[in-house]
């Protein structure tokens, strides 16, 4: 007897959005009262659910003639390695500040409490050099366009910003496209 398993044609996500947004967990009132943390991990553990995520961002990329994927710290370094792989990509990691090891460039952007930075090593990458910037979510948009900045700093072109989750009630993505930066997002939640 075989232990591989099949699976019925019910079992197939008709739409893979909402297949991946229904493995999205909500944690209330984490990391303070007040916020919905939206949680991927859940999503990360399904091969199923991690799979049909990687294949839309695949197929929307496979003929995007691209150099690079760029991925931001820290969940952006999950999906972004294995998106660089399927599509024979280098990868480019946009660390905190003090993270890599090599001269960096970096960017500082605000917060709702402060500012944060991130870094680039600068020969990360190159004019003209085309790239899909990645991370798990979009809120409010500071670390995305400090990572876009980044990149063009070194001369790349950032083709689009791209995410699992929008949160468009933060109005990140709406900041990021008034800026220039295409986005495509896999799913959205309300809120915050």
């Amino acid at each position: 007897m075989s232990n591989a398993t099949s699976l019925a044609p019910a079992d197939a996500p008709l739409n893979a959005a909402e297949f991946v947004k229904s493995q999205i967990r909500t944690v209330p009132d984490w990391p303070q009262p007040g916020v919905q943390f939206r949680d991927i991990t859940p999503l990360l553990q399904q091969p199923k659910a991690m799979r049909v995520l990687i294949d839309l961002f695949v197929l929307r990329y496979i003929d995007a003639k691209l150099d690079y994927i760029a991925g931001l710290d820290a969940r952006g370094f999950i999906i972004g390695p294995i998106l660089a792989f399927e599509l024979n990509l280098g990868f480019i990691p946009i660390r905190k500040v003090g993270k890599l090891p090599y001269r960096t460039v970096a960017e500082s952007y605000h917060l709702e409490y402060g500012t944060a930075t991130v870094e680039i090593h600068e020969d990360a990458c190159g004019p003209g050099d085309r790239v899909v910037l990645i991370d798990d979510l979009i809120a409010t948009g500071g670390t995305m366009m400090a990572g876009k900045k980044l990149l063009e700093r070194l001369g790349a072109l950032v083709v689009e910003g791209a995410a699992i989750i929008d949160l468009p009630d933060l109005g990140g993505a709406r900041l990021l496209r008034e800026a220039g930066l295409p986005l495509y997002t896999v799913t959205e939640f309300g809120g915050h």
